[in-house]
């Protein structure tokens, strides 16, 4: 019996995991294929994303000595000393995420809704007892769009391959995905249209519950009478939802204190 199959399990964030000289960690996540391997003198990382087919599901590491063939793109790493433990760290995205509802939604005025999304985060390939960090892995291919109100005044944002939900259980969840309630008020008299908005995923920390899923502070965007402007805060506390949760990974970014005010156009745009 082929031994990686016998040793097959489920991947997890946070945790070491040693390796002998010689041995290669596969791992099966997504449409993303991540192969590690531990040398006398270095470590070598191989990752490839496959063309989407289906949905996967789950995550599964396996370590043996086979490796991928050589098409599959090769990162080499100077080992540090004896150190033989791996650890994945999940992170954000770099940039803001522009997430659509499953279908354009009218909040009337005076009235408030709170959307579940899920972004796809990055892998952080870290060695060591410091984890120092080899090398970061989108778990997608990230594709880029434009907000703003013309192509001088805005910014680049990553558009999300999944539709933000009104009902947090219709989310799928996966563990290459964060889960964040955006919460949405209309203070005006006027109904606001949500087609697509930009969440500032660089600002959000990622929480790991008890069932292994990612999860991160609630976001609140507040449109008041003045239309050329929208306040923006990050909770800092996890939604009930989520359950008893340890922190994996802080943001990439500090917020500022108090809210955060953007133009509309870069919110909504």
């Amino acid at each position: 019996m082929d031994t990686e199959t016998e040793s097959r399990r489920d991947g997890v964030w946070a945790q070491p995991y040693e390796l002998a000289s010689g041995q290669t960690q596969h791992h099966k996540l997504g449409h993303v294929r991540l192969w590690v391997t531990l040398l006398d003198q270095e470590w070598q990382v191989r990752s490839e994303t496959r063309a989407p087919e289906t949905d996967p599901v789950g995550w599964t590491e396996s370590i043996g000595h086979q490796l991928p063939h050589t098409s599959v793109s090769l990162q080499r790493f100077i080992r540090e000393g004896k150190s033989s433990t791996v650890t994945f760290i999940p992170a954000v995205a770099n940039r803001p995420t522009v997430i659509r509802p499953y279908h354009p939604l009218t909040i009337p005025g005076g009235t408030r809704c709170t959307i579940y999304v899920g972004t796809v985060v990055w892998m952080k390939v870290c060695a060591g007892p410091n984890q120092t960090l080899l090398t970061e892995v989108p778990l997608a291919v990230p594709s880029l769009t434009w907000v703003g109100r013309n192509t001088m005044e805005g910014e680049l944002c990553y558009s999300s391959s999944s539709f933000g939900r009104l009902v947090l259980d219709a989310l799928p969840k996966r563990a290459w995905r964060a889960t964040t309630p955006v919460t949405i008020i209309n203070r005006r008299t006027e109904p606001l249209l949500l087609e697509r908005f930009s969440l500032p995923t660089p600002l959000l920390s990622l929480h790991q519950n008890e069932r292994g899923q990612l999860w991160t502070p609630g976001v609140v965007v507040e449109v008041a009478t003045d239309m050329n402007s929208a306040s923006l805060h990050v909770d800092e506390s996890l939604l009930v939802a989520a359950g008893p949760c340890k922190q994996v990974a802080p943001a990439r970014e500090k917020a500022a204190r108090g809210r955060l005010v953007r133009a509309i156009d870069r919110v909504f745009g």
